[in-house]
């Protein structure tokens, strides 16, 4: 039987005279300094050789230039050395194991008996038939590894207001409840719980389920409206928390999968080919400091129920008041009290879905930048550790980099006006000289050791390569995705820059419902979203033009050319016939294209209303209650009667 936390929510201890405990903090310090430090000497002697270049500044310009050069390649070289760290780790071992796969060793992703999980579905005026063809995936999915289905139960969670998008909820929860009492035995519970006063959001939903009904299950499994997760991989994340009593959460490591707009097919692929690097070095460094993303991850619920309380932050929005990015905070609670938390970096089986296309990409940038922006306010939290802390700066930082790249391209411009010379607007690829030379190696390195990297590596592993399609249909994408990024990079990282403005200056952004399907966006839509990039490349082409200057008019075409067609972009890649050409003529392909899951399949069935029974579905329909399988149960804010039973 898996230890229980003591009554006060702390793990269990462990012994001062912890030897192995020992020499595995000396070893993750280690770890950390290993990325800690040459990062650190990358961007040491990229801001030597930039000083060395340039000489000393000749006036208020040229300072800014240089110390804005420095700040952005500082980021720069963390990104690379963590691309590079996880190349070195992927080459001195296969596949990666988190720890708490070392610990529990080869284990059978079967029900043990010995604990109960809620998988967690937090909806929010979602489409309510998409959400419960999910379920009804997952809850197949749950079936095909046996057990008579008892330990799981699939609860549905929901915040929708509106009447007309509730009464579709229940609609298709009856629907989901007559499939599942004629489908056969092992199905998981369902359950459905909606309230009528969202406060604290999502955040706000998970806790007020934990707090009422959280006694009767030992874990959770957290899932957003577009998650899907295996039932295989729900009974190995049980197994794992079952066999190590010390871990609060396990994050796994979800893929973008399943919408067809030529963006989304981009970025699908985008994704599966560069995380697998970063992700690797990241499980490496942090060990029992992870970080919690806020969904597909299994999450011990009497210890999140008592230390993962989330705070007010002090003044008011957009920085105050509620926090808005819950799930980072809630992980450095969990983490304070002694949990360990750990990511699965290749664990498979969980997938979600992404913005398909840029204009809600962008938009849910903004929600995240203003989200992240708050964690200023959590840094100094007493008790947090290092780790925690470095999880909460870091999404500060990607977002506070967005103004600086703007201010030094903008200030760059200006100042080679001035001049005649690109100096550091070209990374001193202009200048002449040894240090000039060191600075461009330096910098070019820099920047694209991250795709690089990736793309070496998929290259060399057989089941990777062939998962893209071949070499052959690999390098194609990646040049063709590289090509479009070059044009987007300029848009994205004005828009971010915008948005870490207006939030310091107190716009408060609006956390509206997510369009999650595959949407072509209008040009209208697209032209009046994106005016500040029009405006900010027709200055930039007038700058150039008048300054006369073929050479810096080459090298800044790139940036003035993706901020003037960013509507042109938006609506294109936002188009689903682009998306299937490209994949009919093998591009942009990924591994849930060429060896696609079953899950994704029965999901894709069931969303066009051709989910067949189960072919493991051969006892007759009957009352399950006499084989202990759990109730199901609708619960409203308004009908008592029904509720889901208190514990």
């Amino acid at each position: 039987m898996t230890p229980a936390p003591s009554s006060h929510g702390a793990p269990p201890a462990v012994p001062a005279s912890d030897r192995p405990a020992r020499r595995a903090d000396a070893s993750l310090r280690r770890r950390r300094l290993a990325l800690a430090l040459p990062t650190l000497a990358t961007a040491l002697a990229l801001a030597g050789a930039a000083g060395l270049a340039t000489g000393v500044p000749d006036g208020p310009l040229e300072a800014a230039v240089l110390a804005l050069f420095c700040l952005v390649m500082a980021w720069q070289s963390y990104v690379a050395w963590q691309y590079l760290y996880g190349a070195v780790a992927a080459g001195l071992g296969g596949r990666a194991r988190s720890a708490v796969e070392i610990r529990a060793g080869a284990l059978p992703g079967t029900a043990t008996g010995r604990s109960r999980t809620a998988v967690l579905v937090a909806i929010h005026a979602e489409d309510a038939a998409a959400v419960f063809c999910a379920v009804r995936v997952m809850a197949r999915s749950l079936a095909r590894g046996g057990g008579d289905g008892s330990d799981v139960d699939i609860v549905v969670l929901s915040d929708t207001r509106d009447p007309l998008i509730a009464a579709a909820e229940e609609r298709e929860l009856a629907g989901a409840l007559a499939w599942r009492a004629g489908a056969g035995p092992g199905l998981p519970g369902l359950r459905y719980r909606r309230r009528a006063d969202n406060v604290g959001r999502k955040a706000g939903n998970i806790a007020e389920f934990c707090a009422t009904y959280g006694p009767a299950y030992d874990f959770m499994i957290v899932l957003d409206a577009d998650s899907l997760m295996s039932g295989a991989t729900m009974r190995r994340l049980v197994r794992l928390m079952e066999e190590n009593p010390r871990v609060g959460l396990i994050q796994t490591v979800s893929y973008a999968a399943g919408r067809d707009t030529l963006f989304a097919r981009i970025q699908q692929f985008a994704v599966r080919l560069y995380a697998p690097l970063a992700i690797r070095c990241l499980e490496t460094w942090q060990g029992p400091d992870g970080s919690y993303w806020g969904h597909n991850a299994i999450v011990r619920i009497a210890a999140f129920a008592q230390s993962a309380e989330l705070p007010v932050l002090a003044g008011r929005p957009p920085l105050g008041g509620e926090i808005l990015c819950h799930d980072t905070v809630e992980g450095a609670l969990l983490r304070r009290a002694g949990w360990e938390l750990r990511l699965l970096p290749e664990e498979g089986g969980t997938w979600e879905e992404m913005p398909t296309n840029l204009t809600d990409l962008l938009g849910r940038e903004r929600r995240w930048c203003q989200g992240n922006l708050q964690h200023l306010g959590v840094l100094g939290t007493p008790g947090l550790t290092a780790g925690s802390r470095w999880h909460l700066a870091a999404g500060i930082l990607s977002y506070l980099v967005a103004p600086l790249w703007v201010a030094f391209l903008a200030l760059g411009t200006w100042q080679a006006i001035a001049t005649g010379r690109l100096g550091l607007l070209a990374y001193g690829l202009t200048e002449p000289g040894p240090a000039a030379g060191l600075l461009a190696g330096l910098t070019v390195a820099v920047l694209a050791a991250p795709k690089l990297l990736s793309l070496g590596q998929a290259l060399r592993d057989p089941e990777r390569r062939a998962a893209f399609g071949g070499p052959g249909r690999l390098l194609a994408s990646a040049a063709l995705e590289q090509g479009l990024w070059v044009l987007l990079w300029p848009v994205m990282t004005l828009f971010n820059a915008g948005a870490v403005v207006s939030t310091f200056a107190g716009r408060v952004v609006r956390w509206d419902v997510q369009a999650r399907d595959d949407r072509q966006v209008p040009w209208s839509e697209a032209s009046r979203l994106q005016v500040g990039a029009l405006a900010a490349g027709a200055l930039l082409a007038a700058a150039l033009a008048c300054a006369g200057d073929a050479l810096l008019a080459l090298w800044m075409a790139p940036v003035a050319t993706g901020l003037l067609l960013s509507p042109a972009l938006s609506v294109l890649t936002s188009r689903t016939d682009l998306g299937a050409r490209a994949r009919r003529r093998g591009l942009f392909l990924t591994v849930d294209d060429t060896a696609q899951a079953p899950e994704l399949r029965d999901l894709a069935a069931a969303r066009a209303g051709v989910l067949p029974e189960p072919s493991w579905a051969k006892e007759p329909a009957r009352d399950r209650a006499g084989r202990g399988e759990a109730p199901v149960w609708l619960a409203t804010a308004t009908d008592d009667a029904k509720a889901l039973p208190p514990v």
